[in-house]
């Protein structure tokens, strides 16, 4: 279930959130969410290397190069779903490893 979360951010943090926010046509949870995620999956392979991940560094790093005028819409949110799940499965490893 989600809940709502209210963030204070500098302003250079929103002005970069609103650069992804028009660059990839996501709506602000969507970026904030993202971005979350690519943090979630690099501390967890950071600190837990044996983890195995469905997602390589690689395809993480692929995304914010994507050519937003070329990816189909239905492409881009399969992405972000495959991202969404590989970032909870690693912190729900990392929590039970860390508990």
């Amino acid at each position: 279930m989600k809940k709502k979360f209210q963030v204070v951010v500098p302003d250079w943090m929103e002005d970069y959130l609103n650069y992804l926010v028009d660059r990839y046509d996501l709506n602000i949870s969507e970026v904030i969410r993202l971005e979350i995620c690519f943090a979630i999956l690099a501390m967890t392979e950071k600190l837990f290397p044996e983890h195995e991940m469905g997602i390589t560094s690689e395809q993480i790093s692929e995304l914010p190069t994507l050519d937003m005028d070329k990816i189909e819409r239905d492409q881009l949110m399969r992405m972000l779903s495959k991202l969404y799940f590989e970032a909870r499965k690693a912190a729900e490893y990392r929590m039970k490893k860390e508990s």
